[in-house]
């Protein structure tokens, strides 16, 4: 078999950068993206000893996969790993009001849930690059074990401060454990067996989604809400254990293979990393003490937000300067199609995830029910969910076109996130459980959109990255907008019990948990102002539903720029063509 020498391959490099240079350009769905990266990717892989799909000869190997009984155990174990995961952000959710009662810290709530999806989502895409350039195994063991790390101190947590370095730490681990499960199937299976295991993968999602609130609602009530974490250990350890004995692969790839560690860790973009982390934090703390803690015009305020505007400029100009190293490659934001993506999951991800949050808050706060049962009454709006993600790719499949799909979908969350603004302290059975229902029904196909959409219109070596920055701007949505949601919720408590002047300081409620409204009142002997303040408290809520139904509409709208293209298609209009598998 030929093999490309060395000078070749540069001289080839050399002719297609005069070609690039006369402004012939590869077209990607409608828009014009510069492949030389992708030609200079391809030099370096024949350089060291092969063509582009392997090292010389060895392209004619058959890939070795596990025997079936290793192969179910491995997937066994990842799918553990991904239940741990889906689990995380969906068990906290019952079990808020008993922590803010523990902590009396109403005002950290938004914490709870940003500190976990601002790690996840600034080391999620760097998480990509480590898959590619380290030992897939280690650096997957790895994320695990910062996850349980992370695990273990919020269930020990002392105060409301240690329970957030936790999250934050436990979102650091789960960065890398979904896109990790993702690359480690596609080691040990042929590629015609993967959607399978996706499957599985995706099913697994679905049962933790309903078992979340059910499990942090039993304990809450019947154990305490520390067991919400304490679960997390004994599931993680025995998928390292499977992992670590089970699973060989190797995904350094062929250039990264005579890299020393050091030149390894030089791929990955620490310096947008360093400036990206602290940019999000001014922004969520300006977002999380503006108009509550301290006015909008305080000085701490205008220097925050200043302060995110200066790191975010400079994260900008690193991305320029990293090109296709960087955590996000500005290449992906001049296709009209990723773009559209990337702006979907971001608006996705602010409309899902305080729904999710204050919605249980509802349920606790104002109608005064325990943990548990907060737990079952989401269920309408979790299983509805999952089953409208199923039926949703079962269709995708059949007929190719997700535009079908998607925008009569975000319609649905739309309006079900319009009706649930219409919740009242005393709304019957059938709004709350329908109005879910609805929204469910929506919510259910925006998961695996983005990424249909990258594996559609991008050519093959780009989707991992394409993957990536779309889960990147989704969980970005989440923790930027659940702060978003915290601030508008305290900020109409707070107006709302001022301006009916019953005398009451609104912040003693910013301060208590979210189950005790009648118990604090009780305490101070002014249960005359409970329905006042159960008003207010709506006021709050209904507010952040509010958000949920500006970001779904936008979502909406962002779903409609999306080309008209078919999953069985390829970039360019043609019959997509399997990837081969990668020798294990």
């Amino acid at each position: 078999m030929a093999t490309t020498t060395p000078a070749a391959a540069t001289t080839t490099a050399v002719l297609e950068e005069k070609r690039i240079s006369s402004d012939e350009k590869t077209e990607v769905g409608s828009n014009i993206v510069d492949p030389s990266a992708d030609a200079k990717e391809q030099q370096d892989g024949s350089a060291a000893g092969g063509s582009v799909n392997g090292a010389g000869d060895t392209t004619s190997d058959e890939p070795e996969y596990p025997s079936a009984a290793k192969l179910t155990l491995i997937i066994v174990s990842l799918c553990l790993a991904i239940f741990l995961v889906a689990l995380d952000q969906t068990i906290i959710a019952p079990a808020l009001g008993a922590i803010t009662a523990k902590f009396q810290s109403v005002k950290d709530i938004g914490w709870y849930g940003s500190a976990y999806l601002l790690t996840t989502t600034a080391l999620q895409p760097m998480y990509g690059t480590i898959y590619k350039y380290f030992n897939v195994k280690f650096a997957y063991l790895t994320a695990v074990f910062i996850f349980e790390v992370g695990s273990l101190i919020s269930a020990v947590a002392p105060s409301s401060v240690t329970f957030i370095v936790g999250r934050a730490i436990a979102g650091i681990g789960t960065a890398g454990l979904f896109s990790g499960s993702i690359v480690i199937l596609s080691l040990i299976m042929p590629l015609e067996k993967r959607p399978l295991a996706f499957g599985l993968v995706g099913g697994m999602w679905g049962i933790a989604s309903v078992a979340g609130p059910l499990l942090g609602g039993a304990f809450t009530e019947h154990a305490t809400w520390r067991w919400c974490f304490y679960i997390n250990l004994p599931i993680g350890g025995i998928a390292m254990v499977i992992v670590f004995f089970f699973v060989h692969v190797n995904r350094n790839s062929a250039e990264s293979r005579d890299m020393t560690f050091l030149a390894r860790v030089r791929q990955l973009d620490l310096a947008g990393a360093a400036i990206f982390i602290p940019a999000i934090v001014c922004l969520l703390l300006a977002l999380q003490w503006g108009g509550a803690d301290y006015a909008w015009s305080n000085s701490r305020i205008i220097g925050l937000f200043c302060g995110f505007g200066a790191m975010i400029a400079i994260f900008i100009a690193i991305q320029f300067w990293q090109g296709d190293h960087g955590t996000l490659p500005p290449r992906l934001f001049k296709n009209r199609n990723t773009l559209a993506a990337m702006i979907f999951a971001l608006f996705f991800g602010a409309g899902f995830f305080p729904l999710i949050y204050y919605l249980s808050l509802y349920f606790q706060a104002i109608q005064g029910v325990s943990a548990v049962q907060a737990g079952i009454k989401i269920l309408p709006l979790l299983l509805s969910t999952v089953l409208c993600s199923i039926v949703s790719g079962g269709i995708i499949t059949a007929i190719g076109y997700y535009n079908f799909v998607i925008i009569p979908c975000m319609v649905l969350f739309t309006i079900g996130s319009g009706m649930l603004t219409t919740l009242d302290v005393d709304s019957p059975l059938k709004e709350w459980f329908g109005y879910q229902v609805i929204a469910g029904l929506g919510i259910g196909a925006g998961f695996q959109i983005g990424v249909l959409i990258v594996q559609t219109v991008l050519p093959q070596e780009w989707v991992p990255v394409g993957t990536a920055c779309v889960q990147f701007f989704q969980a970005f949505g989440g923790a930027l907008f659940i702060a978003v949601a915290q601030t508008v919720f305290q900020n109409g408590l707070i107006d709302t019990i001022k301006a009916d002047n019953i005398n009451i300081d609104p912040t003693i409620f910013i301060n208590s948990g979210a189950s005790e409204i009648k118990d604090v009142l009780t305490r101070m002997d002014r249960l005359d102002a409970f329905d006042t303040v159960l008003e207010a408290y709506m006021k709050g809520l209904r507010d952040t539903f509010y958000i949920s139904l500006a970001c779904s509409a936008c979502a909406l709208i962002a779903c409609l720029f999306f080309q008209w293209k078919s999953v069985k298609q390829g970039p360019g209009g043609q019959k997509k063509k399997a990837e081969p598998a990668v020798p294990v």
